[in-house]
């Protein structure tokens, strides 16, 4: 019902298609405070009906000319609710926007399009450049997180500047010995989009981080950690996209409600070396939540920064946080 400006522009959505299930979008229109990234990263948008006439106090542009700005393809009029079903029923396929070609057409050049889990948007999201995020000079900030940028959502480092943390965003071809020499009292391995299984580069980074500092991880950032410990990843039938995902959490016994956008999995099988599993999802049983027995590291398969989203999962910022002062306190023991 809200947020399709945030899913526009989430990285996790990049080189992707989008279809949302709900019928009425645009109706708040769009505006400079629901980005999630510095640009529409979506290759595409299709809609039931789409909302000319919005209404909102901050609302500058209509779906339609946000998109239209972008060069980025929409289409309206269509069963959205049907599409999902196909997907569901078939699981996540190519596709294609088109104004000017016959279905024969279309489906012939896709055939010669590579496929989407063959290429790395990780390296086509992230900055290019590290970057602090909205420093405050007349603040004293208590502790120096670095996030490596897989894919990152702004909402990210807003919540950890609200925690009073100095926040640095950082390439996610930046070496390990490159990014402790900022100095950071804790790292978070962001969310982002595609195959973990072509991330070796990552995930050798994150193989030497680990033991060095506090480690949290999101999303395809969970999928890192696990493969620098050795465990596989594979791909789901159609994903895990949207609101209302129910997670149990092992330890405790309680449910929570997450907002979910991956299409890949960690396969629990193979997890080793100290990584135990500590959430699952009610639906399909699938890993949701991983701790090291021993390290300080834990990740998350769903967004905890959702954005908008339950305000629940958040608490998680809290715990990589109390990671991150016990463990300065015992480097200044």
């Amino acid at each position: 019902m809200t947020g399709y400006q945030e899913m526009l522009t989430d990285p996790s959505y990049a080189g992707q298609i989008v279809v949302p299930t709900y019928p009425l979008i645009g109706n708040y229109g769009t505006s400079e405070h629901a980005v999630e990234s510095n640009r529409i990263q979506v290759r595409g948008f299709v809609v039931r009906e789409e909302c000319s006439q919005p209404n909102h106090y901050l609302s500058r542009q209509t779906v339609h000319e946000y998109l239209a700005q972008s060069g980025i393809p929409g289409i309206y009029g269509v069963d959205t609710r049907a599409i999902t079903r196909k997907l569901r029923s078939y699981g996540v396929m190519m596709g294609m926007i088109t104004s000017n070609k016959t279905p024969e057409q279309a489906l012939a050049e896709l055939k010669t399009l590579p496929d989407y889990g063959t290429i790395d948007f990780v390296r086509q999201v992230s900055t290019p450049t590290p970057y602090e995020w909205e420093p405050d000079l007349s603040a004293e900030c208590r502790h120096h997180i670095v996030v490596l940028d897989c894919g990152l959502k702004y909402n990210i480092l807003r919540i950890l500047r609200r925690h009073g943390c100095r926040v640095t965003a950082v390439p996610c071809t930046m070496k390990p010995e490159e990014i402790l020499s900022l100095g950071p009292s804790g790292i978070l391995l962001s969310p982002g989009p595609g195959d973990p299984e072509l991330l070796d580069y990552i995930v050798e980074t994150v193989r030497g981080l680990v033991g060095k500092r506090p480690i949290m991880g999101i999303c395809l950032g969970n999928q890192l950690i696990a493969r620098a410990f050795g465990a596989k990843t594979f791909k789901l039938k159609f994903g895990h996209r949207g609101g209302n995902h129910p997670v149990r959490d092992l330890a405790t016994g309680r449910i929570h409600i997450t907002a979910q956008n991956h299409g890949y999995a960690i396969d629990p099988d193979t997890l080793k070396d100290g990584l135990e599993v500590t959430q699952i999802n009610l639906n399909d049983g699938t890993v949701e939540g991983l701790q090291h027995k021993e390290l300080p590291i834990f990740c998350i398969q769903y967004h905890s920064e959702a954005s908008p989203g339950p305000l629940d999962n958040t608490y998680l910022f809290n715990k990589f946080l109390e990671m991150v002062r016990e463990g300065s306190e015992f480097e200044t023991l």
